[in-house]
């Protein structure tokens, strides 16, 4: 599924009613350049998952845990993880597995321990569309 953001509201509110609809053991990998929307999307996932403090990229922390109205968010970022053990040292299967949906930042880097079933969320600039226009496409795995 593709869908046009022309604002970084509209990418916002995407991820408001994606996250109202996320369910227990969810994965979602958000693929993109930086500076695309990926905070901005993953902000209003985890609003749409009731959370109300404030949602940051865990960039120099590999993992942001937070705490729900309807669900746990486990907020990954490896874009800084060298090898997959890494994640090992982080748990990741209890996350992946537990009671909480993952968002993962970067997740091509760490593919061989994936779970089967995961959508990919790509967003990508056009700026023939103009500057604040994003493409966001939503799949079923694999990245």
């Amino acid at each position: 599924m593709k869908i046009d953001s022309f604002c970084s509201e509209d990418t916002y509110q995407l991820g408001i009613t994606m996250g109202k609809q996320a369910k227990k053991g969810d994965i979602y990998c958000l693929d993109g350049d930086l500076g695309v929307g990926k905070t901005v999307f993953t902000q209003g996932f985890a609003k749409g998952l009731g959370i109300e403090e404030p949602v940051s990229s865990p960039t120099f922390t590999i993992l942001q845990e937070y705490e729900g109205s309807h669900l746990p968010l486990y907020h990954f970022d490896v874009y800084r993880i060298a090898d997959v053990l890494e994640m090992e040292e982080v748990g990741y299967d209890d996350y992946f597995y537990g009671d909480g949906v993952c968002l993962i930042e970067w997740a091509e880097r760490i593919k061989e321990i994936l779970p089967m079933n995961y959508k990919t969320i790509t967003i990508k600039k056009d700026l023939e569309k103009g500057f604040d226009y994003r493409e966001i496409t939503i799949s079923n795995a694999p990245l």
